[in-house]
């Protein structure tokens, strides 16, 4: 029997089965066909944006009524002198007069301050209690809104965005209420030409050299009572819209959304605010009906996929805008955040860099309150750790290690903690030394963005534990959604799991939501559309839950928990895009080099002066103010070379700055130590001190006169001079035209081949071997036009337009005995040249290698062209060693994979070299960072020409010094110690009146043992009781810091001694917390270290 047909309740042929459901209808009432899908979702769009159907969609509900102009919005402006930026106090004065100003009327020229006075007089229409008013103005540029005593309310931003700022209760009584706002003429990105794009634009986009002759119209400035649930309908609309475009069309809750938007649109009615409220009813069947409050949040995450929405507002400290320009934008963005938390209590926001914190505390004391307040209440999340958000590339280990050392006790001493999270969102690639430095900051996290936007290879994970070269780690998190910047829409929320790479291990991701890079934050519409995706998560399903009220601290709290099952990635996170900053903005680079070299020597003097002299005080002030300036200039947009040309005027007079103070300091601190600069060619030998800054013995040549030169020998930082003795018939170095363009330099290590101006032959007569393959010191330039990004890009098709430069005269510069010379005349183009001096100098010793040093003076005035030299060299091997912070980094020379050939610019510090079994070539530089080797060729990259966003970027002439060290056996400490002596020249100096050069005789501390340990820093204890200048704890004495490190990867054992009265040593992390106590005998402790390890010691030395 067919089982269908059966009776299985037992009910009679005649019992009826009780039914609530209407009978089915005999026949069909009307025709009713499957909608037209596509149809329906096109109209979607024109139902909650502007155009032709504004009037009649739902824009028409979103403002009851709008007043403008006299009485009620009253303007006044006073147009500020030229491109300054006057404070409030300034722009009141009753000596400024304002003038009437009204809307259309447009203001500037670009980088001008407008400081208009606007009275507002709220008309009966708008005093209803219940009435949501606000001043919406419009400009196209920023403004600041002040209260009348001068306090920052909120930032305006323009062209449409955060246009609002909401009236209080109290301006409802019918009087006339004053506020000022601040109109900045530019915009959020600055004052690039044409329309602001960050596209190639036939008009301009953002990124080509600002227009210094824009002018804004004032095109909106009215009191606007707005209609709040026709808002919050559009912000709901606007989620379901995107679930119906953007959902897969196999699911069902793609067609529901389309049901219900296309119900919403139906239900809708002009001027009918009922209808109004029906709408949102349906719009509740598919987002929930607990989306007006926080409370969306409130219901319990689970296992399934979550997404931590964090507040954030990337504000680049320099880019398209100067630093004076940042300023303002703090204290816009930041307001603006603090007055969105009064409004959202779920709003957690994360901030980075401490330099922006201290200008905010110095300029907007009112601000800074309001940010304090927050930070208290836990909305507010100072998070980083570091100075500003700094390039990890080029600046030197103890550069890095400051940033951190500043920014952290800036936020301990002004909030109380510090920060456990390493944020650099957009920063372009990151050092192999990174997680080492940030444990030893105190932070066992890290999060950025820039990997993900990878040119060649997509950045394999998004949750993995980042290992640096000694083995440290930091818990890394890259945000999937692929910005920094998110507006928080549902496909930000789907994206954070979709690109989500580590899903094996763990299904949360982080999502920094927020306007960005040119500052702004979050803003009302983001946080009234997360809470809308929470409440569509919790009510449909289909996408991540996004969770709003977690701290960047919580979500990595889970993460930690797990952090065991976590993938590793091992050394550098390589940028592959971004591989121009290594070379753009050469005069920035070698200023930056400099100041850290001049740092190194003046905090080393004043350590010694500091403790050898009662008389003497540290300067710590000073040494702060440079510090602080030095880590400005190393902003990620600045220090590689991607900002505007004011930008490089500022960082130029910082630098300026920098080096005055810093000459005062050093002959404050020589005067203590018995010594002053001298005028060389005068100074008596016998008078003669040479100061070695270095750790390691050194035997240097000193030219006093033209002719004349002495050596400067033996151990410690005061060295013996002696006059250096070359008779005509035995000279020490050699030079000698051979035939027609063909030179030879000759000493007793090497014997080298010049013709028509390249180097044909480096002969190593001890390793009795050829050090070349080819043409070396050998100018090679390529056209240089990247898709877009100029300043930031070169890409590999550049290396397909290789053109080797011809030299046009080479003649004998010098022959002195101590050192050969020639100087080569190189042709451009009908712009620039290269005038180049090759030199090479007595051997001093058999333990000291010879140099061929090369000083090139270049006339550059090129249009994206990149100039480059290269060196051929008799060694083969897979893989070239380049220095970086703290150790060295090794790269394949070959393009086996995609990921190999994506490293055909890399960045190198004072070294690179290539070195086979038993022999190999180190290429020293004195400012330049861009290299790469392929194959048997090294190349160093000298200058670029991009002309966005600077159009004279690098233009003008240049000095660079290089030189080539053959050497014998693989890399080690002889090219490390070769390359700190090329960037660090000796001093000559004579006696001073008073004090004593005894002091610096003998170095205080002195570090032997294995040679690859390299004795870095030494300077005084920040909490030391005579030191210290901020408000954290101090210590009594006196101590000294040191730091030491591995150079080139080994197990390294060695002994510090030092001559001063020492008490106890502790090894101690880069903050100077005590890790352990190490045991001191009579002025001596070991030390060990693990390969490429950074260890510091603070000596306390008896009171």
């Amino acid at each position: 029997m067919c089982s269908h047909g059966s009776n299985h309740h037992g009910l009679g042929h005649d019992q009826a089965v009780a039914t609530t459901a209407q009978p089915y209808p005999l026949r069909a009432p009307v025709p009713v066909g499957k909608k037209i899908t596509s149809l329906y979702k096109k109209r979607l769009v024109n139902f909650f944006t502007p155009g032709q159907w504004e009037k009649v969609n739902l824009m028409a509900a979103q403002s009851d009524v709008k007043f403008g102009g006299a009485p009620h919005v009253q303007l006044q402006v006073w147009d500020a002198p030229d491109t300054s930026r006057p404070s409030f106090a300034e722009a009141t004065a009753e000596s400024n007069t304002y003038r009437e100003a009204r809307v259309g009327e447009s203001f500037g020229p670009s980088w001008t301050t407008h400081w208009f006075r606007c009275t507002l007089t709220l008309p009966e229409a708008l005093q209803a209690d219940d009435a949501h008013v606000e001043l919406h103005w419009d400009c196209s540029n920023e403004a600041t809104v002040w209260t009348a005593q001068g306090e920052p309310l909120q930032g305006l931003t323009g062209r449409g965005e955060r246009v609002e700022w909401v009236v209080p209760a109290s301006f409802k009584d019918g009087k006339g209420h004053t506020i000022y706002l601040e109109m900045a003429c530019n915009g959020m990105f600055g004052n690039g030409p044409g329309r602001p794009i960050f596209k190639n634009n036939a008009g301009g986009d953002s990124i080509q050299p600002p227009d210094n002759d824009k002018y804004f119209k004032l095109a909106q400035a009215e009191l606007v009572a707005v209609n709040l649930p026709a808002r919050m309908l559009l912000i709901e609309f606007s989620i379901i819209h995107d679930a119906a475009t953007e959902l897969p069309e196999d699911t069902w809750e793609q067609h529901e959304a389309l049901n219900v938007a296309s119900r919403i649109i139906d239900a809708f009615k002009v001027g009918d605010d009922a209808s109004l409220t029906k709408c949102r009813q349906i719009a509740a069947e598919y987002l929930g009906d607990q989306v007006d409050s926080a409370a969306v949040y409130e219901t319990a995450l689970d296992r399934r996929p979550t997404v931590y929405a964090i507040g954030h507002c990337h504000i680049d400290t320099c880019w398209l805008w100067p630093w004076a320009e940042t300023k303002r934008k703090v204290v816009r963005s930041w307001s603006n955040q603090c007055d969105l938390m009064d409004r959202y209590p779920e709003l957690n926001f994360a901030c980075s860099q401490a330099q922006q914190f201290k200008w905010l505390k110095e300029i907007y004391p009112y601000g800074w309150q309001r940010v304090k307040e927050k930070i208290k209440s836990g909305q507010f999340h100072p998070i980083g750790g570091s100075w500003v958000e700094h390039d990890t590339n080029l600046p030197c280990g103890e550069s890095l290690v400051r940033q951190f050392l500043y920014g952290q006790r800036f936020f301990e001493a002004e909030f109380g903690f510090r920060s456990t999270t390493s944020w650099l969102p957009d920063t372009f690639g990151f050092s192999c030394q990174i997680p080492q430095i940030c444990r030893l900051a105190g932070m066992t996290r890290f999060m950025t963005q820039k990997p993900c936007f990878n040119s060649v290879n997509e950045f394999p994970h998004t949750t993995f534990n980042w290992v640096a070269l000694d083995g440290s780690q930091v818990l890394t998190h890259m945000p999937p959604c692929k910005t920094y910047t998110a507006e928080g829409n549902l496909g930000d929320i789907t994206r954070s799991i979709s690109n989500h790479k580590s899903l094996d291990q763990d299904n949360t991701a982080l999502m920094a939501f927020g306007k960005g890079d040119g500052g702004g934050g979050p803003t009302w519409q983001h946080l009234e559309k997360l809470r809308r995706l929470r409440g569509m998560a919790d009510t449909v399903g289909v996408i991540p839950r996004v969770h709003s009220g977690a701290t960047v601290d919580q979500f990595f709290d889970r993460l930690e928990a797990k952090s065991s099952s976590l993938v590793t990635w091992f050394g550098e996170l390589y940028f592959e895009l971004h591989r121009g900053v290594y070379t753009t903005q050469a005069r920035t680079k070698l200023q930056n080099r400099k100041a850290e070299i001049f740092l190194h020597d003046i905090e080393l003097l004043a350590t010694i002066a500091s403790i050898h002299d009662s008389n003497y005080q540290y300067p710590k002030k000073e040494l702060d103010e440079i510090w602080q300036g030095i880590m400005l200039c190393q902003f990620h947009d600045c220090l590689p070379g991607t900002a505007i040309e004011m930008c490089y005027d500022d960082s130029d007079k910082i630098y300026a700055k920098a080096t005055a103070t810093g000459q005062v300091l050093l002959a404050n601190v020589l005067a203590a130590l018995g010594l002053k600069q001298s005028d060389v060619a005068n100074l008596k030998l016998d008078e003669a001190t040479a100061i070695n800054t270095l750790p390691w013995p050194r035997r240097v040549l000193i030219e006093v006169s033209d002719g004349k030169a002495v050596v400067a020998s033996g151990e410690g930082h005061a060295l013996s001079v002696s006059s250096f003795e070359a008779s005509s018939e035995t000279k020490a170095v050699t030079i000698k035209e051979t035939s027609d363009g063909v030179f030879q330099l000759e000493n007793d290590h090497l014997t080298v081949k010049v013709e028509n101006g390249v180097i044909s032959s480096v002969y190593d007569r001890r390793a009795k071997r050829e050090v070349l393959a080819g043409k070396a010191n050998q100018f090679v330039i390529f056209n240089d036009m990247p898709v877009y990004w100029q300043a930031w890009d070169a890409e590999v098709y550049h290396l397909d337009t290789r053109e080797e430069l011809n030299n046009t005269k080479t003649t004998i510069h010098e022959d002195k005995g101590y050192r050969a010379s020639l100087v080569t005349e190189t042709h451009i183009s009908e712009h620039s040249s290269v005038r180049t001096t090759i030199s090479l100098s007595a051997a001093l010793s058999d333990d000291q290698p010879s140099l061929i040093e090369c000083e090139a003076d270049v006339d550059w005035h090129e249009t994206m062209k990149f100039l480059k030299v290269e060196f051929p060299v008799q060694v083969r091997n897979t893989e070239a060693s380049y220095e970086t912070q703290y150790g060295v980094i090794k790269r394949p020379t070959h393009y086996n994979t995609s990921w190999d050939m994506a490293k055909f610019e890399v960045c190198c510090h004072k070294f690179a070299d290539l070195s086979e079994h038993n022999y190999g070539v180190s290429i020293l530089n004195d400012s330049k960072y861009g290299f790469a080797t392929v194959g048997n060729v090294m190349r160093l990259s000298l200058l670029r020409s991009p002309k966005a966003p600077d159009g004279n970027a690098d233009m003008g002439r240049h000095r660079i010094r290089w030189a080539i060290m053959p050497h014998s056996g693989g890399l080690g400490a002889e090219t490390v110690r070769t390359a700190f002596n090329f960037n660090h020249p000796m001093r000559l100096l004579g006696p001073a009146g008073s004090g004593s050069v005894g002091a610096l005789a003998k170095a205080p501390v002195t570090l032997t043992g294995d040679d690859n340990l390299v004795l870095d820093w030494v300077k005084r204890g920040e909490d030391d009781q005579d030191v210290s200048l901020d408000d954290l704890p101090k210590r009594k004495g006196k101590s000294v810091v040191v730091r030491v490190y591995d150079a080139v990867g080994g197990l390294s054992r060695g002994t510090i001694e030092t001559t001063l009265p020492v008490a106890k040593v502790f090894k101690t992390n880069i903050l100077e917390d005590v890790l352990e106590e190490i045991v001191v005998d009579s002025g001596r402790f070991q030390i060990t270290l693990h390969p490429f390890e950074v260890a510091t010691y603070r000596l306390k030395l008896d009171q």
